[in-house]
């Protein structure tokens, strides 16, 4: 099926990379008719990965259907800190894991001795369990998920937590505030809500020497170190240029 006029509908649209998305849709479709409605749909605002029904994270095509978090690419500077932070042998957990894609990709990269995955949004969760066969996947919020038989055992705390501030909610990009769920993406009044949480109940999950790990924007990233240190962690913040991103540490 050719590509040129499919190109120009998603161009018309608004679509930046119009041209790779068109690439992946008309591969996706298997007959002209499949294809217009893909195209259809994703120029009504959908999720290029919600259609596809996968997304591209570090590597890896993370399974990704309607109503879940779609993993982003910056992310993946979370999961090279972790790795690069991680003893040998280690016991994980993808806090927030919202499709398992942090986990996927952590375990791919060093496997882990126990691989342990949460999230409250039952969408999430099941998507998580395609995603990361053979590790632990749990439903509810935060670490009232989790086993206690994981107290002061983890060695790497990957936690996803929203950061952004309800107030900017609203003028995120439509794909995202109108087909992810809410509670992915709202942080709270200055977007560390979620944060805060995380950094309160980490000692008691951290096993010696384990850490915590958290994205933030660049601006919030001072305050969620002071936010660690008073939970009794030392802070560390990690930049990647390449990628714009930004991950907080704090290691028990």
């Amino acid at each position: 099926m050719e590509t040129s006029p499919v190109v120009a509908r998603l161009r018309a649209a608004g679509c930046v990379f119009a041209e790779d998305e068109a690439d992946l849709l008309v591969a996706a479709a298997t007959t002209p008719a499949e294809l217009d409605s893909l195209v259809e749909r994703r120029v009504a605002g959908l999720p290029l990965e919600h259609l596809l029904g996968w997304a591209g994270f570090h590597g890896l095509r993370v399974v990704v259907r309607p109503g879940v978090f779609v993993p982003r690419q910056r992310t993946g500077f979370l999961v090279d800190v972790a790795v690069a932070l991680a003893p040998p042998d280690p016991v994980v957990v993808d806090l927030c894991c919202g499709s398992g894609a942090l986990g996927a990709a952590f375990a791919a990269a060093t496997r882990p001795r126990e691989l342990h995955a949460a999230d409250v949004e039952p969408a999430a969760v099941a998507c998580a369990r395609v995603n990361l066969p053979g590790a632990h996947v749990h439903e509810g919020d935060l670490y009232d998920a989790l086993p206690t038989s994981l107290h002061g055992r983890v060695d790497v705390l990957m936690a996803n937590v929203p950061y952004v501030p309800s107030e900017a909610v609203a003028s995120m990009p439509p794909e995202a505030r109108l087909h992810e769920p809410l509670s992915a993406l709202d942080g709270g009044a200055d977007g560390l809500d979620l944060a805060r949480r995380v950094a309160a109940g980490a000692p008691r999950w951290l096993a010696p020497g384990g850490t915590v790990l958290v994205e933030s924007s660049e601006r919030q990233a001072p305050v969620l170190g002071e936010i660690f240190t008073a939970a009794g962690l030392t802070p560390r913040i990690h930049e990647s240029d390449e990628l714009g991103a930004t991950v907080v540490t704090g290691t028990r």
